[in-house]
Order: C-alpha cells, then structure tokens, then sequence
C-alpha cells in the first residue's frame, strides 16, 4: 500500500513553527478526506488542519504542548484507494519552503526538520529526538462544516479552521471565551455549559459573569480551610528562622536547586521571545530621556490620544525616526503616513497592533480605533496583517509603574517612545518653585539610521506638543 507524509505548512505569514494543542485522532484511526486532523496554537490564532489523503494513520510527529517545525513531519498515512483522494498534481497552497527556509527559521539548539527530529519542542523540555514514538491524546473528531479564517496561502480543501474549541481542565471552550473568561474573572469549571456538545460559549460566560455564579477563586471555605491546614505545618517546618539553640538559621540547606518546573515558550510568547532576541542582535539602541511639563493643560484630557498626536507632530517635524531601515543593504525608508505600533500586555505576552493613519485621526478616532485594537487582541480575534507593518512604536508602561526605560526597536522599525508614570514634580520658576504634573518620556532610536541630533529634535517636538494647553 502507498504511504505519504503530511508537511507542516506554514500557517500564516512565514510562522517558523506551531504548538499543538489537540489531536482528534489517534495511530491506527483511519481518516477521511479534509476531516479535522489537529488543532494548532501559533504566534497569531489557534487554527485546526484537516487531512490532506484518506486513510490509516500509521504515524504522528509529538503530542500535545509539543512544537512543530514548519515543513516537517506531521503524520504518515496509508492511502486508501477505496475512498476519496485528492486529485494528482492538484494544488494545495501549501508551502513548506524547502531547506534553506527551515534552516532560516530554525534557532539555537533546535535540528532541521531532514534529519527526521521533528519536535523542537515539549512540555517537559529540550529536543525530542523520536517523534514517532509518543503516543498523541484524542479520538476522531467530527467533520466541520464552516470553512473558519483561511490561514496564510493554504487554498482548497487544505483549508484551516480557526478557533475551534478545545478541551483543557476538562472544560470544552474556544480561545475566545477563554479570553473572555478571564477578563471577566470567570471560573470556566463553574460555568453551565450550553453550547453543542458541552462547548461554553460566549453567552454562557457573560451570564455567569452576570449573576455571579462562577467567580474565579471563589472556592468553598470548607475546602479552602483544609488546604490551609494541610499546607501549614510543612510550610512552618521549612521557614522556621531560629535553631534550638536560638541563632537564625538558614531555611534550606545551601546549593538547594530551584523547585520551579520549568515551561517550555508557546505560541505568542514564543514568538515574543524570538523576535527580541533578533531585535537585540540587529539593532544599534540609544536612548534619549528626559519630561513632558503637562502644566498648562486645560480641563481633562485623553492621556493616550495627546501622546499618538504628539508623536505625528514629532514625525512630521523629524521623518527620519518615522522610517524602516535595512541593516543588510543599509537602506533607509522613510514614510509620510504614520502608523504606530502600540505595545499591549496580556497575560500570553506582547501583542503590537498597528493604529493606522495615525496622521489623520482626531483624539475620538484615536480612541475609538485603540479601542477596537485592544478588544481585538484580548479575544484573540486580530487579524495578522494589523500586527505588522507599523512605522514607528508606542509602549505606555507608565500606565502600570516605572518613570524611564529603554525600550526595544524591533526591525525594521527606527524608534520605539515610552511614556512612564505620570509624576507630580517640584519645579523651579521664575521667583520661586511650583508643582507640576510631569510625564517621563524615553525614546529609543537605532543610531545605525539616525543620528543624535534628529532623535533629540524629534524629542524635542514631541515635548513641545505635549505641553501645549489642548
């Protein structure tokens, strides 16, 4: 009988790996046609691939939480001839890239997808060298009708669904609800399923978040106090600071190894992580620091909407920190429009959507258009194309803590500003002192492309336009 193997594609703008979160069928199954093969967490979406053949499965690269190279070894089936087949030579749209491609998106430490290693990654660590041998959860899922989000340039019945609900803690939910979940301090293990199949949807959540019913923590206090109590002798033997003899002592023995398990890197923060590391190995930084006096401001103004404005004036005053620039050929692009990256934090890492046409928004387009951005990134709905493309980035740390930094400058961008944590400061005057809201403002440039002097005019501007009255 024929056999054949199923490549990774790329599942989305070059994505040089995915994670994969649930398996629907097992070795030995067979499997039908564009029937749901696996469900995979990337950089941008949980999506799920369908099979490409019918037939056996004879085998499966990993199990679930391990990393998959793109281009290498997904599963292996035995063709079926009784039942339906693609027709030769049709295409697929799927792109795998060949070597040199996946010896470009390969990192440190991980073996090219040739030498028959295919999972770079797993949940307890390091390299998998035999793929082939784990056993992957799961049983056959059923066939989905609705197509979902078509992913990078996978076409026909290849297609690959996005946000299908998967099961984790024994809770069947998509990443969505999930999302939602937390944000609204849902517990999703109290919730009352409705959905098909016990799927928790959306609507679920919000009426549990409505009436109270699921409140995330809100365990029994019988439960709560028996954890307690099983919990504090063995924590009062440990941290006890004095010996017998009454002399501090340590709480460990010293040379103890650390306790923590440690947590392979997945989906966006993964991709976080390689992207900083390329950032910090491209980039030339220097960082310019110094406050924006908000002292003669009028009445109550929108904090983020006058730094987007500021940052136009800036840009418009000085182009070349609102420019691209290729470290490799040593060209610069500088842009009339100004589209800014504005750094959001979630608890599965940085996102950096892009506010468009920065130039031509008001302070309510501007709120508005952020707005959407940030719903869009918590709910995981962003398109991929907005977390890309974007002349010049914004990182609003002070809205949590700390007064400067040295924010990162991701290529090809120039220059990234920071705004810290709105200060009242002790301000000398003419004839005397006076209190004065200040706002802390860093800006990182990459000094291959800009000098000094435009970064500090470029400063300049945008201190000027903050301190403007309205």
């Amino acid at each position: 009988m024929a056999t054949k193997q199923f490549l990774l594609p790329d599942l989305g703008e070059g994505l040089p790996d995915a994670t994969i979160v649930e398996w629907f069928v097992k070795v030995g199954d067979t499997i039908r046609l564009d029937d749901n093969l696996v469900s995979m967490e990337t950089a941008k979406a949980v999506v799920e691939v369908p099979s490409p053949v019918s037939g056996k499965v004879l085998r499966l690269a990993g199990g679930e939480g391990d990393v998959i190279t793109t281009g290498a070894m997904l599963a292996e089936f035995e063709l079926d001839p009784s039942m339906p087949q693609r027709a030769e030579g049709q295409d697929t749209g799927h792109h795998h890239g060949g070597a040199p491609a996946q010896q470009a998106h390969g990192g440190a430490g991980e073996q090219a997808p040739g030498n028959g290693h295919n999972v770079i990654a797993s949940d307890e660590g390091g390299t998998i060298s035999d793929a082939g041998t784990a056993a992957p959860k799961g049983e056959p899922g059923d066939k989905r009708s609705d197509a979902g989000t078509v992913v990078g340039a996978m076409q026909s019945s290849d297609l690959v669904r996005s946000e299908q609900a998967t099961a984790v803690g024994g809770v069947k939910a998509m990443p969505a609800v999930r999302a939602l979940a937390r944000k609204l301090g849902v517990d999703l293990t109290r919730v009352r399923a409705t959905g098909h199949d016990g799927v928790v949807t959306m609507d679920d959540v919000k009426r549990a978040a409505a009436d109270g019913s699921a409140k995330a923590g809100a365990a029994s206090a019988r439960s709560t106090q028996a954890q307690v109590q099983s919990q504090a002798a063995p924590v009062a033997q440990q941290r006890t600071p004095m010996s017998a003899a009454g002399r501090p002592m340590r709480t460990q023995p010293p040379g103890v190894q650390a306790s923590g398990q440690p947590e392979q890197l997945k989906g966006v923060r993964r991709n976080m992580a390689r992207v900083m590391a390329d950032a910090h190995a491209k980039v030339v930084p220097t960082t310019l620091c110094d406050d924006a006096d908000l002292h003669a401001w009028i009445g109550k103004q929108d904090i983020t909407a006058r730094l987007i404005r500021s940052i136009v004036a800036a840009c418009k005053a000085v182009p070349a920190l609102n420019a691209w620039f290729d470290g490799d050929k040593l060209v610069r692009t500088l842009h009339p429009h100004v589209d800014i990256g504005i750094a959001v934090d979630t608890d599965d890492g940085l996102f950096v959507p892009a506010l468009r046409n920065a130039d031509m928004l008001d302070a309510a387009g501007i709120r508005g258009s952020i707005q959407r951005l940030r719903a869009q990134v918590e709910d995981r709905s962003i398109p991929a194309s907005e977390l890309s493309g974007y002349t010049i980035s914004l990182s609003n740390f002070g809205m949590f803590a700390g007064r400067y930094a040295t924010p990162v400058v991701v290529p090809p961008t120039v220059a990234i500003i920071g705004a810290g944590k709105l200060m009242h400061d002790v301000v000398a005057v003419m004839g005397g002192i006076e209190v004065h809201r200040r706002m802390p403002i860093s800006l990182t440039f990459d000094h291959r492309a800009a000098t000094g002097g435009e970064a500090a005019r470029f400063l300049k501007a945008l201190l000027d336009d903050l301190a403007r009255p309205n």
